[in-house]
């Protein structure tokens, strides 16, 4: 089959490489209908080192179950499913606690052994803990919104969890990409007051605006900081979502949070130190967050996306085929695109 592997920076190929086969009897083999590149994979794209073997890449795939093995049940051949983007058998103490990202026996796609999501077809470990059957067809008009399940949705909503987002808060998001605009989206399903987003990318801040965002704060720094706290009467927000995972949107989130309140991150940190001085100890500010486990929130999202209710799915902006993925990448590294589906 064809598949995505990563061999440095910049340099993405899609290949030949092994058909996925059973190798435990609580694998399953499942066809790929949806998947996508991440923000986080953009990561890898811009700073691994070059090796002369690729790894495999891609953590977010709905698809089709062709083939099961003798211990999983409840799933059989022509299942639809989506899969987190970290699998689980979801019956481990951390899993039933819903920390199925530190589950005792999963792992993480593209990992030496394992496949990665962005090819023809998917090996999956723990089959039966991991995969959620979706009541669609293979041609269902809601798989895009359905694939977001696999990460970038669970994540926003997660942010908008840990910092206890509900009625009558006042929340900041920082970052207009796809899991800040999930965020957005999450914190206005759990009721939030006001949502204030924080970017400059119009036709993202736009598509913020129809998720629920009250305000758009396209200035940075010190200034964004300022901006928001003009909004709030100078208190700022009672929950900040910190999207980015660059310090300078970390510092942002502590600049805007209103003393009390609370900061969540999401993004994935790319920086080694948490500036949380004594200001901030004495403003009694927390911080939270950390990777989403998607499989604890899927069945609670999924019945708002079946009805209509939420269209996560219009996070992706461009649609390419497999050996389309690698113009995708440098889409997304240059801003051309916002999230790019790929339909192998």
């Amino acid at each position: 089959m064809r598949a995505t592997l990563i061999y440095g920076a910049g340099d993405v190929r899609v290949e030949d490489v092994p058909d996925p086969r059973l190798h435990e009897p609580t694998d399953a083999v499942v066809r790929v209908l949806r998947s996508c590149v991440c923000g986080s994979d953009l990561w890898p794209y811009g700073a691994k080192e070059h090796a002369a073997e690729g790894d495999r890449i891609g953590h977010e795939f709905l698809g089709v179950v062709e083939e099961v093995g003798s211990e999983v049940s409840g799933l059989g051949r022509g299942d639809v499913v989506v899969a987190p983007f970290v699998w689980a058998d979801n019956t481990c103490d951390f899993c039933t606690e819903g920390l199925q990202t530190s589950c005792r026996h999963g792992g993480q796609w593209g990992a030496p052994g394992v496949d990665g999501g962005q090819g023809e077809a998917v090996r999956v470990p723990q089959a039966q803990g991991t995969l959620v059957k979706l009541p669609v067809g293979e041609d269902s008009a809601l798989l895009p919104s359905l694939l977001t399940l696999s990460d970038v949705f669970p994540t926003g909503h997660h942010c908008a969890v840990t910092a206890g987002v509900g009625p009558r808060t006042t929340v900041t998001v920082v970052g207009d990409g796809a899991v800040g605009l999930s965020a957005v989206l999450a914190a206005k399903r759990l009721g939030a007051e006001r949502i204030i987003l924080m970017g400059r990318h119009t036709d993202r801040t736009d598509l913020g605006r129809e998720f629920g965002a009250t305000d758009v704060v396209a200035e940075r720094g010190a200034e964004g900081v300022e901006k928001v706290k003009e909004l709030t009467g100078g208190d700022g927000t009672h929950a900040v979502l910190e999207c980015v995972g660059l310090k300078p949107a970390l510092e942002t989130a502590f600049g805007v949070v209103r003393d009390g309140g609370v900061v969540s991150r999401v993004g994935a940190p790319q920086y080694s130190d948490v500036p949380m001085d004594g200001g901030l100890f004495m403003r009694n500010i927390t911080l939270t967050g950390g990777v989403a486990p998607a499989r604890a929130y899927i069945e609670e999202l999924l019945p708002d996306i079946l009805d209509g209710k939420v269209e996560p799915g219009r996070v992706f902006d461009r649609a390419v085929g497999l050996d389309e993925v690698p113009d995708g990448y440098q889409a997304m590294a240059d801003r051309k695109a916002l999230k790019v589906l790929i339909r192998p």
